[in-house]
C-alpha cells in the first residue's frame, strides 16, 4: 500500500509481485497481436499473463498491471493512435461532442471547454498547449484500422460490444476526476507516461459511471507509472485517476471497454418475458386473473407469495425445457457490433465461387458474426402470430458509425443502414441451419428438411448473404 504523498512508482505488494512475474515469463511471450483467432488475440493481448489465470484471478474480481520492456510492443502501440494522427483526422471533419472532448479536472470536477461545432486543429493545439486541457477522441476504431483489427476480434471473444477512447493529457495535467465506470476496462499506454491510482470500489460491479469525491475514497490500492507498451485491467466500479507526470510533455492512452449492461441481471430482464408469454399458452394457471383490486393495494404480501410460487414454477418449466431465448440482447449485439475486418482497402463482401446446389458441400462463414433467434413472425399483422427463425448478420454493418449512439436511426438515412441484416425462415428450418451452425461442413442434400426445393433455397440464401461458401 503506497502512503500518501510517496514515490509515484510506488506499488502494492501483491501487483508488485504480478509486475515480476510478467516480466519473467515475458521472454518467451508474444511482442505483437496475434490475429489468427479471436482466442489467439486475446491471449496476445494480455501476454505474458495466461487467459485461464486472468479469468480466473483477476475478470471482474481485482486490477491487473503487466508492464513490458519490450520495444516491439511498445512501437506496435504507438500505431494505434498518436497525438500526430489529430491533423490529419480534423481535416477530415470532426465534431466537438461527438468526436472529441477538450477537458480538464478542476478542484476535483470535470471542466468541459468544447467549442461549437467543427474541430479546428490549431485551436484544439492551443487549448491542449495553453489551457492544460484533455483530448478525448471517441470511438477511434472509426478511423485506425489497428484498432478496428483489435476490437473486432475482441467482440467476437467475448460476445459483446466492444468500444474505445483515446486519451492525450499533456504534463502536470488531469483530465478526469476520480470515478468509476460500467464497463471492464483495458489501458494500453501508446505515448509518455501516466501516473494512475487506483482504489477499493464503492460499488462492486457498478451498473453506471458515477464520480467519487476525494475524502470518501481514502488512499489507493495501487498506484504506478504506465510507459509505452504497458497494459492495466480494471473491474467495473474500479475508482481511479490518473495525470501526466511532469518532466512527460504528454501522454496517450487508448481505453478498450466492454460488458456494458451485458451480466446475468441484464440477460434475465431481456430472457423473462419470453418464457413467461410461452409458458402461458401451456399453463393454465399462468392464465388466472390477478386478485381484485390488485393494482390498487398497498399492502401485497399475499399476491407476493403467491408471484413466488409461479416464480418457482417457470423455473421448473425452464429445467424441463432447458430453452431460454434471448432476443433483443442478441440482436443489439449483432446490429451495433463491427463488420468482420478483411484487410486494408477491401471491397464490401459479395457472393463468391459456385452458387450453392443440391450436391454441394457447404461450409459457414463468419461463424462470430451471425446469430440464429426464434421469435413471433415481424411480418405477420394478424391476432395470431407464428413463430419463425432470424438469422441476423454484422457483415453488412458500418464501421463508421460503431458505437457512437442511435440517435434519429429509424427515421435518418444513415440510421436505416443501422438496421439490422439478415434472413427470414419458417420454424421447421431451424433444425437445418442448427445443422449448418454445428458442422464444419455440410452437404447440401443431407440437410433436415423435407424437400430439395427447400434445401437449396436455404443454402441460396445464406449463401447470398456470405454467410456460406460451396467447398
Amino acid at each position: 500500500m503506497p502512503k500518501k504523498g510517496g514515490k509515484h512508482a510506488e506499488m502494492g505488494k501483491e501487483m508488485q509481485a504480478q509486475c515480476k512475474r510478467a516480466k519473467v515469463e515475458e521472454a518467451c511471450s508474444l511482442s505483437v497481436m496475434n490475429f489468427e483467432n479471436p482466442d489467439s488475440l486475446f491471449g496476445s493481448f494480455i501476454s505474458p499473463i495466461k487467459q485461464e489465470m486472468f479469468f480466473r484471478e483477476y475478470w471482474e474480481q481485482k486490477p491487473l498491471l503487466v508492464q513490458r520492456n519490450d520495444p516491439l510492443l511498445a512501437a506496435y502501440y504507438q500505431s494505434l493512435f498518436q497525438l500526430s494522427d489529430l491533423k490529419e483526422l480534423c481535416s477530415q471533419g470532426l465534431y466537438y461532442g461527438q468526436d472529441i472532448n477538450i477537458c480538464r479536472c478542476v478542484n476535483g470536477k470535470k471542466k468541459v471547454l468544447n467549442k461549437e461545432g467543427k474541430v479546428n486543429y490549431m485551436q484544439l493545439k492551443k487549448d491542449f498547449d495553453q489551457k492544460k486541457a484533455t483530448i478525448q477522441f471517441h470511438q477511434p476504431q472509426r478511423f485506425k484500422e489497428e484498432l478496428w483489427k483489435i476490437q473486432e476480434k475482441l467482440e467476437c471473444y467475448f460476445g459483446s460490444l466492444v468500444g474505445s477512447n483515446v486519451y492525450i493529457t499533456p504534463q502536470g495535467s488531469q483530465g478526469l476526476p476520480p470515478h468509476y465506470d460500467d464497463v471492464e476496462v483495458f489501458i494500453l499506454q501508446l505515448e509518455g507516461e501516466k501516473h494512475w491510482r487506483l482504489y477499493k470500489p464503492t460499488v462492486h460491479l457498478a451498473r453506471e459511471y458515477n464520480v467519487e469525491s476525494e475524502d470518501r475514497i481514502g488512499n489507493p490500492t495501487h498506484e504506478f507509472i504506465l510507459k509505452p507498451g504497458d497494459l492495466l485491467y480494471f473491474p467495473r466500479g474500479t475508482i481511479h485517476q490518473a495525470d501526466t507526470p511532469l518532466g512527460i510533455s504528454y501522454s496517450t492512452h487508448v481505453t478498450i471497454s466492454t460488458y456494458q449492461n451485458n451480466s446475468w441481471g441484464d440477460f434475465l430482464l431481456d430472457a423473462i418475458p419470453g418464457l413467461v408469454f410461452d409458458s402461458a399458452k401451456e399453463d393454465v394457471v399462468l392464465r388466472t386473473s390477478i386478485p381484485r383490486q390488485l393494482l390498487m393495494q398497498v399492502d401485497t404480501a399475499d399476491s407476493t407469495k403467491k408471484l413466488s410460487s409461479l416464480l418457482r414454477r417457470l423455473a421448473d418449466r425452464l429445467e424441463d425445457t432447458r430453452e431460454l431465448r434471448s432476443s433483443d440482447m442478441k440482436k443489439d449485439f449483432i446490429m451495433n457490433r463491427l463488420p468482420p475486418w478483411l484487410g486494408c482497402d477491401s471491397d464490401p463482401l459479395t457472393p463468391g465461387g459456385k452458387l450453392p446446389k443440391i450436391d454441394s458441400k457447404i461450409r459457414l462463414q463468419f461463424r462470430d458474426h451471425a446469430i440464429i433467434t426464434v421469435e413471433p413472425d415481424q411480418e405477420n399483422s394478424d391476432e395470431i402470430r407464428r413463430d419463425m427463425v432470424y438469422v441476423y448478420h454484422s457483415l453488412k454493418n458500418r464501421r463508421e458509425t460503431h458505437m457512437m449512439g442511435r440517435e434519429d436511426d429509424t427515421t435518418s438515412e444513415e440510421g436505416a443502414s443501422q438496421q439490422t441484416h439478415g434472413l427470414r425462415f419458417p420454424l421447421s428450418y431451424l433444425d437445418a441451419l442448427k445443422q449448418i451452425w454445428s458442422s464444419s461442413t455440410v452437404n447440401v442434400k443431407e440437410l433436415n428438411l423435407i424437400s430439395d426445393e427447400e434445401k437449396e433455397n436455404l443454402a441460396l440464401s445464406l449463401w447470398t448473404e456470405c454467410l456460406i461458401e460451396v467447398i
